[in-house]
C-alpha cells in the first residue's frame, strides 16, 4: 500500500498508486529504498487534566500546553528477484521510537534499574513476498497493509493536508491498520481491486474512546487467529481528475485472544465487526478535494466488558468501560494552489495550498446498556495552508477547533509540521 511514485512529481500520482506495491513504481533497480516522514508542533489551547471531561467547569480556564512530535519515520526496502517475485518492507518508528536504559543509582546504594527512556512505537507495518502473474493479478503473503477507509489506503503525509492524520477515521480504525494474511489485488481497465484474508481482530483491545482503532494489536510474539476476518477495496478512475473508492471488513471478535477462555462470554458471543467505506479524491483545475465516509458496526457489544482478559485485572487488556454498538467518521477537505495563478512560480513546480477541512466523528455512536460518554461525539474544523518548496516536501500549517457538546469545553490548537515522501535509491 505504498504511495511512492520515483520521484513524487504530484500529489495525485501517489493517491492514484497508493494501494500498489513498493517494487511496482519504484525505479526500476534490483533495490529500492525510499520512505516518508512527518515533524509536528502543536500549541493545545485547552486542557489536557485527566479529568477535563468529567469536571469540565473546573478545566475551563486551565493553561495551554505545547508539544514537539515526530509522528511517523519510515523506511521503505524493495527487491526485485525476477520472475514476478518481489519482496517489499516497511520499518515505521512513531514519536520518534522507544529506549529503555539500564542506570545505576547512586541514592539508591548503588543499584542498577531499568527505566523507560522515552515513550513511542518500532514497528514492522509492512513485511511481504509477491508473486505478479499480470498487471491484473498480484498475490502478496506477509505482514500488509488494510486498505479499509481513505486513511489507510493513502496514509503518506502527502495525501493529506493536516498536519497530523484526519482525526475522524484514526480515531474509530486501526491507522495505519497492518496485520499479517494474504492478499490478492490487481488493476483491470479504470478498475484496481483488493481482497485479503487476515487474523481477526481482538475484542480485548477495543475501547470507548477508540472504538475497534487497537484491535489489530498484540501485547505477544504473535497474532491470534482463532478467529479470521476479510477485507476488500475497488477504487475506479473512470473520470479524468476522479478516484472513487468502496472499502469494508467483516470478522469476529470475541475469543480471539490468548489463553482462549473455553467457557462464559468468550464461547457464546461472536463479536462480529462490520466497516463500510466510501471516499474519493479529486484534482483539477488547481483543486484538491478528499473526503470519506466510514460506518462500523460491532455486534455483542454489551458483552464485551465480560470477557475473560477484560476481568482479569493483571492482563494487558482493557478493563472497565463498554464499548458502542456503532462507530462513524465523515470527513472532507478542499485545497486551492495560489500558486498556479503565477507563472514563474508554476513553471519552478512550486504549489502553496490554502485549505480547510471539516470532520465528524464518534467511536462511541450508541449508549451500551444506558451508559454514555457524550464527549466522544466530535466536529472538528482546520483551515491552513501546504507549501511544497519540491514536490517531496510539503511545509504545514493549520488552527484547528473541536467542538464538543455544551456540556464540555472546545478544543482549539495550533500545528506547524514538515512533511516528506519519496524513493531515494
Amino acid at each position: 500500500m505504498c504511495a511512492m511514485v520515483g520521484l513524487f512529481t504530484t500529489t495525485l500520482q501517489a493517491q492514484e498508486v497508493a494501494g500498489d506495491s513498493v517494487m511496482q513504481h519504484a525505479t526500476g533497480k534490483k533495490f529500492s529504498v525510499g520512505g516518508y516522514g512527518e515533524i509536528a508542533y502543536s500549541r493545545n489551547y485547552f486542557s489536557d487534566h485527566v479529568s477535563r471531561y468529567s469536571q469540565p467547569e473546573q478545566h475551563k480556564n486551565d493553561p495551554s500546553h505545547g508539544r514537539f512530535d515526530i509522528p511517523h519515520m519510515v523506511v521503505y526496502m524493495g527487491y526485485d528477484f525476477g520472475k514476478g517475485w518481489t519482496f517489499g518492507t516497511e520499518i515505521e518508528f512513531e514519536h520518534g521510537g522507544t529506549g529503555i536504559a539500564y542506570e545505576k543509582e547512586d541514592e539508591e546504594g548503588g543499584e542498577w534499574e531499568q527505566e523507560t527512556e522515552k515513550g513511542g512505537e518500532v514497528e514492522l507495518e509492512q513485511f511481504w513476498i509477491q508473486k505478479t502473474f499480470s498487471n491484473a493479478a498480484h498475490l502478496k503473503f506477509g505482514h500488509i497493509v488494510v486498505p479499509v477507509g481513505l486513511t489507510n489506503a493513502y496514509h503518506e503525509p502527502l495525501n493529506f493536508f493536516t498536519v497530523y492524520r484526519p482525526e475522524g477515521e484514526n480515531t474509530i480504525m486501526p491507522s495505519t491498520w497492518h496485520q499479517t494474511g494474504v492478499s490478492f489485488w490487481g488493476r483491470a481497465g479504470k478498475f484496481r481491486y483488493e481482497a485479503q484474508f487476515l487474523a481477526g481482530l481482538n475484542a480485548d483491545n477495543f475501547t470507548n474512546v477508540g472504538w475497534v482503532r487497537k484491535g489489530h494489536k498484540s501485547p505477544l510474539e504473535f497474532d491470534v487467529a482463532n478467529k479470521y476476518g476479510v477485507a476488500l477495496r475497488i477504487d475506479n478512475y473512470s473520470v479524468p481528475g476522479l478516484r472513487l473508492g468502496l472499502s469494508g471488513y467483516y470478522g469476529q471478535s470475541i475469543g480471539n485472544s490468548y489463553p482462549r477462555n473455553a467457557n462464559g462470554v468468550d464461547a457464546e458471543y461472536k463479536g462480529d465487526v462490520l466497516i463500510g467505506a466510501f471516499d474519493f479524491t479529486y484534482k483539477g483545475h488547481n483543486w484538491i478535494v478528499r473526503g470519506q465516509a466510514d460506518y462500523g458496526y460491532l455486534g455483542d457489544a454489551d458483552q464485551l466488558k465480560y470477557v475473560y482478559n477484560r476481568l482479569n485485572s493483571k492482563s494487558p487488556y482493557k478493563h472497565s468501560a463498554f464499548v458502542s454498538k456503532n462507530a462513524y467518521a465523515i470527513g472532507i477537505e478542499a485545497g486551492y494552489d495560489i500558486f498556479s495563478q503565477i507563472q514563474q512560480l508554476r513553471d519552478d513546480n512550486k504549489k502553496l495550498f490554502v485549505f480547510g477541512r471539516y470532520e465528524q466523528y464518534n467511536p462511541y455512536a450508541s449508549n451500551t446498556k444506558g451508559t454514555a460518554y457524550d464527549y466522544t461525539e466530535v466536529k472538528r474544523m482546520a483551515v491552513g495552508v501546504n507549501y511544497h518548496p519540491v514536490p517531496q516536501i510539503a511545509i504545514k500549517a493549520e488552527y484547528s477547533k473541536r467542538f464538543l457538546k455544551s456540556l464540555y469545553n472546545n478544543e482549539p490548537s495550533v500545528n506547524i509540521g514538515v512533511a516528506y515522501e519519496g524513493f531515494f535509491l
